[in-house]
């Protein structure tokens, strides 16, 4: 069998946020795969797909690893958003730079939805999140997927309020 040609590793950064989104490893490439996440600073690694290597080996890195898998192809449930947006508010505040991995099976359905999200909940505006993904990310979400992102009605979640209890900043800081 052929090995499967996977797209780059891509780098989505808007405020002070950071992602990279990347394909999924397998046992057999998961060295390679973790000196990658070293080279882009990444300390907390999601994996929204179903198993194909051990975490373990991550883990030891020091790198933090979730596991929040939803069905190809799909949306992810309310209790998946819930989770990575509590994950993408906490990691940024007290760990400024950092870069949070996530992937899927090829990182083109799945994994972009879930970086839209937090850009979304961060001020920017539902098509302008995924023309932003698109842009790096050639291939990036499928018909249900960018119906589900057009339908997204953000809570600016990811948006600081003043001393006043006004909105007046977006995208962690």
């Amino acid at each position: 069998m052929a090995p499967m040609n996977h797209p780059a590793p891509v780098e989505v950064t808007y405020g002070n946020m950071r992602f990279l989104i990347i394909h999924n490893p397998t046992n057999s490439t998961l060295n390679r795969f973790i000196e990658e996440l070293k080279k882009y600073g990444v300390t907390t690694m999601v994996r929204v797909c179903e198993t194909t290597y051990d975490p373990a080996l991550v883990e030891k890195e020091g790198i933090q690893f979730l596991d929040w898998p939803f069905d190809d192809g799909s949306s992810p449930s309310n209790q998946i958003v819930d989770d990575w947006l509590s994950l993408v508010d906490v990691k940024f505040r007290e760990e400024p730079g950092c870069c949070i991995a996530i992937h899927c099976v090829a990182g083109l359905g799945r994994t972009p939805v879930l970086v839209a999200l937090a850009l979304i909940e961060s001020g920017m505006k539902n098509e302008d999140a995924v023309q932003f993904i698109r842009e790096k990310r050639r291939g990036a979400f499928n018909s249900k997927q960018l119906l589900y992102l057009e339908k997204y009605h953000s809570q600016m979640r990811l948006c600081f309020k003043d001393s006043t209890g006004h909105r007046n900043n977006c995208c962690i800081q």
